[in-house]
């Protein structure tokens, strides 16, 4: 969330739409005086909580296949999707054919440095990196910055890495194989110097994962 706010513009987010949105409600907490439409292949989703609020509208649909006008939103959110999508450049196309001149899309994605586990270290302990990716619904590991900017023909103003090389260590433990009792005890231990390395990232210290907005002329 940090590095999603940091990449966020302030003002000119009226109506947005959040693709792929799921349960996560995380486009309705980065702009809560905004209206909402969340649209997500996945209808048993229209039940979530965060999706039966008054300013939130959720549509199920697919990414590559907007059922909205053009020009129709000042901001579109895809939060850890196009890892997801095989036809990413369709997605990406239609997701700015929805949004208006001098709006935004913002985005995160895992980017070259990801990988599970991340420290080889851990493998033992941890389910193999197929397993993971095919588990969550990737079809492709990441982006770098140069990937993104090939996919996406606009400028890109801001971005911001997070899971560092230090953080991402609560992150393996949390996806290992280890009982529920023995990730909380390791991640409780870690917390000091997860909670350190944390304060002491900077936008562009390396990460895994990127957060960058890009701005529609």
């Amino acid at each position: 969330m940090r590095a999603i706010h940091y990449v966020t513009p302030k003002a000119g987010h009226k109506e947005i739409l959040e693709v792929g949105g799921g349960e996560s409600g995380l486009s309705a907490m980065l702009f809560p005086s905004a209206q909402i439409t969340n649209i997500d292949i996945e209808p048993r989703y229209r039940q979530a909580a965060c999706n039966n609020q008054s300013r939130v509208k959720f549509v199920c649909g697919d990414a590559t296949d907007l059922p909205f006008p053009d020009s129709s939103f000042d901001t579109v959110t895809m939060f850890d999707l196009l890892e997801h999508v095989p036809d990413h450049q369709k997605a990406v196309t239609e997701a700015l054919r929805v949004l208006r001149p001098k709006g935004y899309l913002l985005i995160s994605t895992p980017n070259d440095d990801w990988k599970f586990p991340y420290y080889a270290a851990m493998q033992p302990i941890c389910p193999k990196d197929e397993e993971v990716m095919a588990e969550w619904g990737h079809v492709r590991r990441g982006y770098s910055l140069l990937a993104l900017k090939s996919l996406i023909p606009l400028t890109c103003e801001r971005w911001m890495t997070f899971i560092n090389p230090v953080t991402v260590l609560c992150h393996d433990v949390a996806f290992s194989k280890l009982s529920s009792r023995w990730r909380r005890t390791i991640c409780t231990g870690l917390s000091p110097l997860t909670w350190l390395s944390y304060w002491l990232h900077r936008p562009h210290t390396k990460g895994t994962e990127t957060a960058s907005a890009w701005r529609k002329e």
